[in-house]
């Protein structure tokens, strides 16, 4: 294989949930701009920026509930319908993580199942369900969306007064889709399934008016002494549905500015 044929998705087909997102709108972006089809499985609709793209018959979206796996068999039944296939996942839907009064001493049960659900729940049934589908392809790559508070603990003391500390549900179900990976990275490498995971670090978005104290705290706690730019995570989805990557499973990319790296 050429060196400048390693990273292209050319002829590859990938789901990609909560693709309308924030950070999962330039995961798609970066996919499609290295040849793949892409369907966005996400409730809310894909930003204006990506319209071309779905024009041109190279992304699909289906609105979906990854909390439903009646609905997440019918997005990838469409998906496959319209694109013949499926070469890549990339979970990186979340919901449900309570924000707020809900440190570890508050939490209710209710709010903790939620947001447990909401991240590794979610990557579970999405895996589960696209299995089948990679198998009849031949193999293909699962790529998670972790966190890197699913590696280490927040420091409460960089929050403040910002209300955004992290709560213990997002952490804990982060720390499990790392795990998750590790094993369906394990278990499926038999029918040529990769699995890894991609851990993000301080990425806030511009719309969310956190305080100037909040987001100097937030920087300084990383190596390279800023918060990542909204683009920054979408190299390393390249990386991992391509074949450049096609000796690396079981592993969790850290993509934080080196803040788990002290």
């Amino acid at each position: 294989m050429q060196m400048k044929e390693m990273f292209s998705l050319r002829g590859k087909t990938a789901v990609v949930t909560g693709g309308s997102g924030y950070l999962g709108s330039c995961m798609v972006e970066a996919m499609l701009a290295h040849g793949a089809n892409v369907t966005v499985a996400d409730p809310a609709e894909i930003p204006e920026r990506l319209f071309p793209y779905k024009e041109k018959g190279k992304l699909y979206h289906v609105r979906c509930d990854v909390s439903d796996t009646e609905s997440i068999c019918n997005m990838f039944e469409r998906s496959a319908d319209n694109f013949g296939q499926l070469d890549i996942l990339v979970n990186n839907a979340n919901y449900g993580a309570g924000y707020g009064d809900t440190g570890i001493d508050k939490m209710s049960d209710k709010v903790w199942d939620i947001g447990i659900d909401g991240s590794v729940g979610t990557a579970f049934r999405c895996t589960r369900e696209s299995i089948s589908y990679l198998r009849q392809n031949g193999g293909g790559s699962i790529v998670n969306i972790a966190s890197m508070y699913g590696m280490v603990s927040p420091n409460p003391g960089i929050y403040g007064s910002s209300e955004a500390n992290n709560p213990p549900n997002y952490g804990a179900g982060k720390s499990g889709v790392i795990q998750l990976t590790r094993y369906c990275a394990g278990h499926l490498a038999k029918d040529n399934i990769r699995a890894n995971s991609v851990s993000p670090g301080p990425f806030p978005k511009p719309s969310q008016e956190y305080d100037q104290d909040f987001q100097n705290n937030l920087a300084d706690k990383t190596m390279l002494k800023r918060v990542g730019e909204q683009h920054e995570v979408a190299g390393t989805i390249v990386f991992l549905a391509s074949s450049a990557s096609g000796y690396v499973t079981g592993v969790n990319i850290a993509v934080d500015g080196g803040w788990t790296a002290w």
